[in-house]
């Protein structure tokens, strides 16, 4: 779409300068001026007296034939040989929107000596994996991987590319979708097929999580979205399942890759994997100061959990932004979630909501936090978690003597 003056027919009223909401009109010469910050509102066309102001609609040039596309491919992400769980994630929706479509699921998987980890996703439900082993592969490059998977779309043609939204497929995802020319939605968390022509429907949170959109690619294939960990269910594990694995060489001329991994340095402090933890003990700004975090820990480490935190509290210094779930942090999904001090806005809720028991600990008995939870303790997280852990002491002294007593 586009706007364009038609000079001959404007008359320099100034009245679409006063009604564009963005300031994107200019008067010059009497003549309205659209500059390049318009967001195509339309507001000026349907103000303009004497219709010299049009919106146009641009032809589509249709470079490719949808139809050639087939087949939906899976991005399989793999650290240090080790496959990452939103790949088994995306294995598992990809396995339904595959079965919708009637097509075949492909692994795509890059790095060196993958044979055990490529069985590994055949038993995950991967109809086929490609297989690229190299030894330039092996730690993830932006240039290697863009030019290695965007060859592979040229010459396969998937209609559907799932990345997970890592640090490594926020990166992946731009460079490879402007290779071959096509749309990526960003930041996917629900994915579903248009039952009436097919389209993959890609929905993710908009104006900060206060509204959810979904984006079509009618024009151009693959449709790629990346897709954030947590939300999707890991796919089912069947160690009878068969596939085809298909290994593909391939060279690097001299030159060609701009980057190179000199030495790779690791964080003294061990990340936090918030995505993979069954148990999140998370607080929020009810814990009034960062040292509350102390006997959240304490609690996290009782039930073999980890610690999280709203934007709150990462806001206020208390706690790193690695423990922050939520819209702007980690999307999780554990078995129990344990929200402290946490009021439950919208953001901090499309983080959390999926997990499968929510537990929340608020003064405030009209906390919206209260509206997700499947268990609520209306109280000062200060007396009800000093309680938690003496009851949890009991169960161990309980569980010791039965042992005891069995011995």
């Amino acid at each position: 779409m586009s706007i364009r003056v038609i000079s001959d027919k404007c008359i320099g009223c100034g009245i679409c300068v006063k009604v564009c909401p963005f300031d994107a009109i200019d008067m010059i010469d009497k003549i309205a001026v659209i500059k390049d910050n318009c967001t195509l509102c339309g507001a000026c066309v349907d103000a303009c007296p004497v219709d010299a102001i049009v919106m146009e609609e641009e032809e589509v040039e249709q470079k490719i034939n949808i139809e050639d596309y087939k087949g939906v491919w899976v991005f399989a992400e793999q650290r240090g040989g080790e496959v990452l769980n939103v790949s088994i994630e995306l294995l598992g929706e990809g396995r339904k929107i595959a079965d919708i479509r009637n097509v075949e699921l492909t692994a795509v998987l890059l790095g060196e000596n993958l044979d055990e980890n490529a069985e590994m996703l055949v038993k995950y439900g991967a109809d086929n994996v490609i297989a690229v082993d190299n030894e330039k592969l092996a730690v993830y490059t932006t240039d290697a991987y863009t030019k290695v998977i965007a060859d592979l779309i040229n010459e396969k043609k998937p209609e559907i590319m799932l990345i997970g939204a890592t640090t490594i497929g926020r990166d992946l995802g731009p460079r490879v979708s402007a290779r071959v020319k096509t749309g990526l939605t960003a930041d996917c968390t629900r994915l579903e097929i248009d039952e009436e022509d097919g389209k993959l429907l890609q929905t993710r949170p908009a104006f900060g999580g206060n509204l959810m959109a979904t984006i079509v690619c009618p024009n151009h294939r693959p449709q790629m979205s990346t897709v954030r960990p947590g939300v999707m269910e890991k796919a089912k594990f069947n160690e009878n399942n068969v596939g085809n694995i298909e290994k593909k060489e391939v060279s690097f001329a001299d030159g060609e890759l701009k980057t190179e991994v000199v030495e790779i340095v690791k964080s003294e402090k061990a990340a936090v994997a918030l995505d993979e933890a069954p148990i999140i003990v998370s607080g929020g700004r009810g814990l009034t100061d960062g040292k509350g975090f102390e006997l959240l820990e304490k609690l996290a480490d009782k039930l073999g959990g980890v610690v999280g935190a709203s934007r709150a509290a990462v806001d206020e210094g208390w706690i790193e932004h690695s423990h922050q779930v939520g819209q702007t942090g980690t999307t999780v999904r554990p078995k129990l979630y344990i929200a402290a001090g946490i009021s439950g806005a919208i953001q901090h809720l499309a983080g959390m909501q999926s997990s499968d028991c929510i537990v929340a600990i608020n003064k405030n008995a009209d906390a919206p936090i209260f509206k997700v939870a499947d268990y609520g303790i209306v109280g000062d997280l200060y007396e009800v978690i000093p309680q938690l852990l003496e009851a949890l002491d009991n169960v161990d002294d309980i569980v010791q003597a039965l042992k005891a007593v069995e011995a």
